[in-house]
């Protein structure tokens, strides 16, 4: 039970920020006018609850809000037991609004063309849905079912969605034929990659490694020119194929930066040290440090 105490406390001053609340609040408008306006009236899915949702509204002819309730009922209670309160709060005020949204808002469709459907109902949900993230919840508790499987099989989240939701996109194809559901698909990637892109902005951080043989004057230029903080790791460098014996000592230079960055710092690298060896890997969070302060930044 020690591990419960750290997520049972009800962040209050998070879930009445306004901040929070404008994300959600804007995010779900979103999502309902993705739905309303451009997927169930042509019954393009997106993965996840709202899809089962379209599925069973088209099946039974209820109104989808009931469903798209009932169905995160569950993943909201899984999302309580293994995240905590406020997340589950959170979710439980963006569910309620959404399905609030779907079951009362009437929105005309706006186009019949299916690829338009696709691609733009599926930056609309996405985008919504990446907002509602940002505001602490989320639009589709489906996501939980992923955090609370992935121990058990070995699977990363990502993996796990994407399982779940070939299984649903196969009951489209029963449901709603071949053509419908394949559009569904570029739904569905166009929508993670619009969630993608709002979560994490276009600030995503990306850390950038260099090993130079003019590691000083590298770090001159990242520190005093740029403005960023570096770390040095000390390293070796040779070990090539026909060479394996040669090495020396190198220092590993990493900085954090934003994607925009990158361009600007690998073409002054290369013009320090033409052979200055330098790659790049993205990291999911990045906090403290001076990567926010602007009065380092020239």
């Amino acid at each position: 039970m020690a591990k419960r105490h750290i997520t049972d406390k009800i962040d209050w001053k998070s879930i009445l920020d306004l901040k929070n609340l404008f994300q959600i609040i804007i995010g779900t408008s979103l999502a309902v006018l993705a739905m309303k306006g451009f997927m169930i009236p042509n019954r393009f899915l997106d993965g996840g609850v709202t899809s089962i949702s379209i599925i069973l509204h088209e099946v039974f002819k209820i109104n989808i809000g009931y469903f798209v309730v009932a169905l995160n009922a569950v993943f909201i209670y899984i999302g309580y037991q293994k995240i905590g309160k406020t997340f589950a709060i959170q979710t439980m005020f963006t569910v309620i609004l959404f399905s609030f949204g779907l079951a009362f808002i009437h929105i005309s469709p706006i186009t019949n063309d299916k690829l338009l459907i696709a691609i733009f109902g599926g930056i609309l949900i996405g985008t919504g849905s990446g907002l509602v993230i940002r505001g602490g919840g989320l639009l589709d508790g489906f996501e939980v079912i992923a955090v609370f499987t992935q121990r058990k099989t070995g699977l990363s989240n990502s993996e796990i969605t994407t399982l779940f939701n070939i299984i649903i996109f196969g009951f489209a194809i029963i449901f709603f034929g071949i053509e419908t559901s394949m559009y569904s698909i570029i739904t569905y990637f166009t929508a993670t990659r619009a969630t993608d892109y709002v979560v994490d902005g276009i600030e995503e951080f990306t850390a950038v490694n260099i090993i130079s043989s003019k590691p000083e004057e590298i770090k001159n230029f990242l520190v005093n020119e740029l403005g960023k903080g570096i770390t040095v790791y000390k390293g070796e460098k040779g070990y090539l194929p026909n060479s394996y014996e040669v090495k020396t000592d190198a220092d590993i230079i990493v900085t954090i930066v934003t994607r925009l960055e990158i361009k600007q710092i690998h073409d002054a690298v290369i013009n320090i040290d033409e052979n200055a060896f330098v790659y790049v890997h993205i990291i999911k969070e990045a906090t403290g440090g001076i990567l926010k302060d602007k009065s380092h930044q020239k």
